[in-house]
């Protein structure tokens, strides 16, 4: 499953209402086993114990043997307790002798909610253990994905029972936010750029970007974010990373390097609940009109070729800023011709629902899309997003909302 839907599923289960946050990660746990484009067979839920020094089984569902009703496992007799608060999630072979009497050969687990201390040690609140007939990296990456999305849920709960928000600093932070996003419309040699985000709440966690790169501008960087979650935090984020990506473009870095930077920035600097995507493409002067880009798990961009009137979609190239702080990052290319259109935009366009809960979806984007491909970049991007706004008039969804589309008109 792709993980931005993945985070979003979570998010939705967890968003409800629970009475407790042991009946939220069961929910989210028991609806992760039943859903079978996850693939996972079986999971545990395991709560520390800080006065006893242990985590506790509180709560296992799926395919295999159950272990005993409050059993608990010593943090100093079980290393994996520590590999995890350093990692976060790991996959192994199981030592502990009784879990492996259970069946449990192999383990893939993660640490969920805040971390606290024991002596000089901090562990994590939660730990979910999933079991899967394939223990691989994507299902780290999933889990990953899963644990994030718990601990911002987790977080947000325990922020909206203690803290209140002052109006004075949101407003400042929704100034301080439009004062970073760049003008809408941009030229740059053969090409036209024209974007536009909108935020849920006051502010939000898209943001799109124009970065001049070169000696002498040669280049234009094109990039679309979307930082995870809504309002402020997100919206730190966000000024966060594209503040960074300002920096790193007058550097002269190329595109995976900046890739890499990012993603380890992310992960070091913002808490484990977050992460973002990322699109980050730059255009030249090149007359044969070249376009190389590299995609951290955003949503794949749009490309239309006007003499065709064909489609493609450029998928991801590496995996999501933060959650993996070593991970890869390729590099992708494609060809602009005069006509030729590039849409670029976040899950609030995709994903915002109508009155029945039904999403607006690929298909109807990709269908506007080329019906006013023929337009300007500027009426592109205004007339699809009023399609988007006239559908969702009467749903209840609502998430940031970002479009950037990039034609050659020379």
């Amino acid at each position: 499953m792709n993980q931005k839907k993945l985070y979003k599923l979570v998010e939705t289960i967890a968003s409800q209402r629970f009475s407790s946050e042991e009946k939220l990660l069961t929910e989210v746990l028991d609806q992760i086993v039943e859903n079978e484009n996850i693939k996972i067979t079986s999971g545990r839920i395991w709560k520390l114990n800080r006065e006893k020094r242990s985590y506790k089984i509180i709560y296992q569902t799926g395919i295999f043997e159950k272990l005993k009703r409050g059993f608990e496992i010593k943090v100093g007799e079980y290393p994996t307790f520590d590999l995890i608060t350093k990692e976060r999630t790991i996959l192994g072979n199981e030592t502990h002798k009784v879990l492996i009497e259970k069946g449990i050969f192999k383990y893939s687990a993660s640490g969920v909610g805040s971390k606290l201390k024991i002596n000089d040690h901090c562990y994590y609140e939660y730990i979910l253990a999933l079991n899967s007939d394939k223990i691989d990296n994507e299902l780290r990456l999933n889990l990953n994905i899963i644990a994030t999305a718990l601990t911002s849920q987790i977080k947000q709960r325990r922020y909206s029972a203690s803290a209140s928000h002052l109006k004075a600093d949101i407003d400042k932070a929704r100034q301080l936010q439009k004062s970073i996003l760049p003008e809408h419309e941009h030229r740059f040699g053969d090409y036209e750029i024209y974007g536009v985000t909108s935020p849920a709440e006051i502010v939000g966690g898209d943001f799109f970007d124009y970065l001049e790169a070169g000696e002498e501008s040669e280049r234009l960087g094109i990039v679309v974010g979307d930082a995870a979650s809504k309002g402020v935090g997100a919206a730190a984020e966000a000024m966060y990373i594209s503040g960074a990506l300002r920096m790193a473009s007058s550097f002269e870095i190329k595109i995976s390097p900046i890739m890499r930077r990012m993603n380890q920035l992310v992960n070091r600097i913002f808490e484990d609940d977050k992460f973002a995507s990322l699109f980050y493409g730059e255009l030249s002067m090149h007359k044969g009109g070249l376009f190389l880009y590299a995609n951290a798990g955003h949503n794949p961009p749009i490309f239309y070729k006007a003499e065709s009137g064909k489609i493609e979609i450029l998928d991801t190239t590496g995996p999501l800023l933060g959650p993996v702080p070593n991970a890869p990052y390729y590099i992708e290319s494609i060809n602009f011709s005069k006509g030729d259109v590039l849409l670029l935009f976040s899950d609030g366009i995709t994903e915002t629902s109508d009155s029945k809960f039904e999403q607006y979806g690929d298909d109807r984007l990709i269908n506007i899309f080329k019906e006013v491909s023929s337009f300007s970049s500027k009426e592109i991007v205004l007339k699809i997003l009023d399609d988007v706004v006239i559908y969702s008039k009467n749903g209840s969804y609502s998430d940031d909302k970002t479009l950037v589309a990039i034609k050659r008109i020379d």
